[in-house]
């Protein structure tokens, strides 16, 4: 367990380093978006570049690791929908509420400390998770968010939400970064001489930046927050998040091997530990966006990663996980 920590530690108390500076005004409310678009234009493409451009396209591409993200993504998205609506969670903020349950921290948290904790092996099954977050779970969400308004419009409503959530996941820089370096793996291309300097500096800066924006991004969210959401309308979706979904997911993997598809155990764990991970804290801004219940949102993303530092450290723990 010491050697999970000495890893995981660090990871949230960046993140509790973004939300004190926000917190205590040291990092002004407008320089958020700034950050949030450095880790996302810059930052995050350049790292998960280097990560597709040095891990095997075959892994990258694997049919059993998408197959069991997408089977638990589905099965959390309707379960959480269908047990959140009551009178005060309508379809919209359920169906948000379902997207931040299916959709982990991979980008901004995942994929460092999950090749921190297993290696180099665990990038590609992560990377996998976070195309299927980007283009299906992301899209089926929003699709479900505007199907209220859609029935009085005889499904246009739902039609335009879906092309427009397929837009949006289109114009994200952080899937064309992935296939780029995936072809290039292929290909047998590396990086050199200046460019490769200037990728990989700001590859490294990913890490400690997207963390401590994280951080700094929930207390913003809180922040504009409109009135008060009742524990029992976020709790129960923070922990379906932390434990139902990497439940499901290492079912589904143990079912996958049955069948004798591949997914090798570092595979397996790495997906498991990846559906762990606290909710992904970008839900916020989208919520936001779509004027759906961002104060139900943020709270669900923080109780998810308040807890996930003592849920996701005993998970590694409980597989034997040992750092390098």
């Amino acid at each position: 367990m010491q050697a999970i920590l000495a890893v995981t530690v660090p990871f949230f108390a960046l993140v509790l380093a973004g939300y004190v500076a926000a917190r205590r005004h040291v990092l002004p409310e407008s320089a958020i978006p700034g950050l949030n678009a450095f880790v996302l234009y810059f930052a995050l493409p350049c790292m998960l570049f280097r990560f597709g451009n040095n891990a095997p396209v075959l892994e990258s591409l694997n049919p059993a690791a998408f197959a069991v993200w997408l089977g638990a993504a589905l099965l959390i998205v309707f379960v959480t929908v269908a047990f959140s609506l009551n009178a005060r969670v309508r379809l919209k903020d359920a169906s948000f509420g379902a997207l931040v349950a299916a959709f982990p921290n991979t980008g901004f948290m995942g994929l460092p400390m999950l090749a921190a904790l297993l290696g180099p092996a665990a990038t590609a099954p992560v990377m996998t998770t976070l195309l299927v977050d980007l283009f299906v779970t992301s899209s089926l969400c929003i699709a479900l968010a505007e199907a209220a308004s859609a029935a009085a419009d005889h499904g246009a409503g739902a039609r335009a939400a879906l092309a427009r959530a397929l837009r949006g996941a289109v114009s994200n820089p952080l899937p064309w970064a992935i296939a780029l370096g995936a072809l290039g793996s292929a290909a047998g291309f590396k990086l050199a001489g200046p460019v490769e300097v200037v990728v990989r500096l700001l590859a490294d800066s990913a890490t400690p930046v997207a963390l401590f924006t994280i951080g700094a991004v929930l207390y913003r969210a809180g922040q504009h927050a409109h009135g008060r959401t009742a524990p029992a309308d976020f709790v129960p979706v923070a922990l379906v998040k932390l434990f139902l979904h990497p439940l499901l997911v290492f079912a589904l993997g143990l079912a996958v091997r049955a069948l004798g598809l591949h997914l090798t155990a570092t595979q397996l764990v790495a997906l498991t530990l990846a559906a762990a991970l606290p909710s992904a804290s970008n839900v916020s801004l989208l919520a936001e966006r779509f004027a759906a219940d961002n104060g139900r949102i943020a709270r669900i993303i923080l109780t998810s990663t308040v807890l996930a530092f003592a849920s996701f450290s005993t998970l590694a723990w409980l597989f034997g996980v040992q750092p390098a």
